[in-house]
């Protein structure tokens, strides 16, 4: 029986101005960034549910048990801002149920969830993802640092591997294609560091898995798609691998 996965975030709208001379006019534009995953995953193995950001600041659940259709949630380059203020709390002053709570409440009892990299996942570029002291930051197997935590590197840097033996890691070629960018976080004591950036680049941890009550929770602090990870890592056979693998670990179908 397939597994539910819930990818939240991964998408974004853009306002662009265009000046010809004297005139100018502007245009929109929506983008997602999730193909690459869906591709990857698709199968009878797995369920997808994609949720952007804009839905996701209506649509998430308010109740607890509205979480319980899923067994794995990911949150992809979405700050916490979008899940703790939707339209009737932040315009109408409204009360409702914190939902990052709800979130940190179904992991501790059985679920898998994994907080993916990028501009607004972690603490994000400015600190204006914001997750850092939240309650889906209890629920992690690391901790978010209070600023900026941005780790560009133009140049790449190759992933070392801490724990090849480790189920997410079965099968996923030893040799990694460049990533050019993650978010610095700290693992938590006891938390499973499999992956990590090279000594030069701060030797930080990269892929963090950790339990949380009865649950289970990853941390993958580079991007599921560009810019932070390449084409090359995007067609690399090891992606389809990784992924497969680490929604397996968190719904303990390994």
């Amino acid at each position: 029986m397939a597994k539910n996965v819930l990818l939240v975030g991964e998408s974004w709208i853009t306002n662009e101005t265009h000046y010809k001379g004297f005139d100018h006019f502007s245009s929109t534009n929506f983008h997602t960034g999730a193909e690459p995953f869906l591709e990857a995953v698709a199968g009878d193995e797995f369920h997808i549910t994609y949720m952007p950001a804009h839905e996701a600041v209506r649509d998430l659940p308010y109740e607890r048990a509205g979480y319980d259709q899923w067994d794995v949630i990911l949150i992809s380059d979405i700050g916490s801002n979008s899940i703790l203020l939707p339209p009737e709390v932040f315009i109408k002053s409204e009360r409702r149920p914190n939902r990052l709570k709800l979130l940190r409440e179904w992991t501790h009892d059985g679920g898998g969830l994994m907080m993916v990299g990028g501009y607004l996942t972690f603490q994000g570029i400015d600190g204006s993802g914001r997750w850092r002291r939240t309650p889906v930051e209890d629920a992690l197997p690391v901790t978010c640092l209070p600023y900026d935590d941005r780790l560009e590197v133009p140049e790449g840097f190759v992933a070392e591997i801490a724990q090849a033996d480790h189920p997410i890691l079965k099968g996923v070629p030893q040799e990694w294609p460049h990533i050019i960018g993650a978010n610095e976080i700290v693992a938590r004591d006891g938390a499973e560091v499999l992956a990590r950036l090279p000594d030069e680049e701060g030797g930080h941890p990269l892929l963090v898995a950790g339990q949380y009550g009865s649950g289970r929770s990853l941390a993958w602090a580079s991007d599921m798609a560009p810019h932070w990870l390449p084409p090359e890592f995007l067609a690399w056979e090891g992606y389809r691998t990784l992924w497969l693998n680490m929604l397996r670990w968190l719904a303990k179908a390994s």
